[in-house]
């Protein structure tokens, strides 16, 4: 597993990945160099941090087949592009393969500095999401069977009494299932409760594991 905020740079030149490994690492980025995608490929995983710099043109595994590979491997660091001119359809093909940026070789220091600190940015933001959403499916995983029945039925918008009707139990028992998966929760509402649930994106498989 790599240490947040890492800048994982590709790139067939050795001269190139050398320089702009030494210019990020002096611009106080922590950086890991590859020479191919496939050697990247090897080193990452689904819980690797940061972002990845790609040669687009690369010989074997070019920019585009890295990206679809990365996509298969679930890997979800954000990917911008290095291209050695400007190439229009490149990076429109890109873009819409998920990349968040495309950077001229030749463009100004600042520019490719500027599009790594956003990738990382956004990439702090979404490792900060899945943790929040990991956190809440942990917390309603501690529900037992019935209180996730119960939570099934207000997420339906049911009423006490109906939830009683449809799980053959009381309307004291469901009222004490209720509060319980709200205290379990961490909410006072049945609004909020309901919205959680569906964050949390519940009754689409079942109960969470």
């Amino acid at each position: 597993m790599t240490s947040p905020g890492v800048v994982h740079l590709i790139d067939d030149d050795p001269s190139y990945l050398r320089a702009t490994g030494r210019m990020l690492a002096a611009e106080g980025f922590a950086v890991r160099s590859f020479e191919s995608g496939a050697l990247l490929l090897a080193a990452v995983s689904p819980q690797s941090r940061g972002c990845i710099v790609a040669d687009l043109s690369m010989p074997e595994l070019d920019g585009f087949a890295l990206q679809s590979a990365l996509g298969r491997a679930d890997v979800t660091m954000p990917l911008l592009f290095l291209s050695g001119q400007g190439d229009i359809p490149g990076t429109v093909r890109a873009m819409q393969g998920g990349a968040v940026d495309f950077v001229e070789k030749h463009a100004p220091r600042e520019r490719l500095l500027a599009a790594i600190r956003s990738a990382l940015e956004r990439d702090a933001h979404d490792s900060q999401r899945l943790i929040a959403h990991a956190a809440l499916r942990r917390r309603f995983g501690e529900l037992t069977r019935r209180e996730f029945e119960v939570l099934r039925e207000v997420v339906r918008g049911q009423m006490n009494k109906q939830i009683a009707a449809t799980l053959g139990i009381s309307e004291r028992t469901v009222k004490l299932h209720r509060t319980a998966v709200k205290a379990k929760i961490g909410v006072q509402s049945s609004a909020r409760l309901a919205t959680l649930a569906r964050d949390a994106g519940l009754f689409d498989d079942g109960p969470p594991s």
